[in-house]
């Protein structure tokens, strides 16, 4: 999964083809993927087993898990009924513009 990674958008030049680091949950805590991430130039941050939550990791993962609730929150997206990709995703990105259009009329 980290080899289809697209390039990065960012300043003029030349596009980063990888990230500078690779958030992980415990689930990932085994020397073999750290090994393969740093193979590849990567620097990986991923948390131990049996240390305390609260090392900070869970500051970047919390945007993720309160997106996925967000869209648990649409409840043709929570079970998927669909049975044609495509029409599935448009409920998904609708979703997802709803989701931005609350998130920009709540900042002002």
């Amino acid at each position: 999964m980290l080899d289809a990674i697209p390039p990065v958008r960012g300043r003029v030049g030349h596009p980063r083809r990888k990230p500078d680091s690779l958030f992980a949950d415990r689930g990932y805590d085994h020397d073999i993927y750290r090994d393969q991430v740093r193979a590849r130039g990567i620097v990986p941050a991923i948390a131990r087993r049996g240390t305390r939550h609260g090392t900070g990791l869970g500051t970047y993962r919390w945007v993720v898990e309160r997106s996925f609730a967000w869209l648990h929150g649409f409840r043709r997206l929570r079970i998927r009924r669909e049975r044609r990709a495509d029409i599935h995703e448009a409920f998904l990105k609708l979703a997802c513009c709803l989701i931005t259009h609350r998130q920009l009329r709540a900042v002002r």
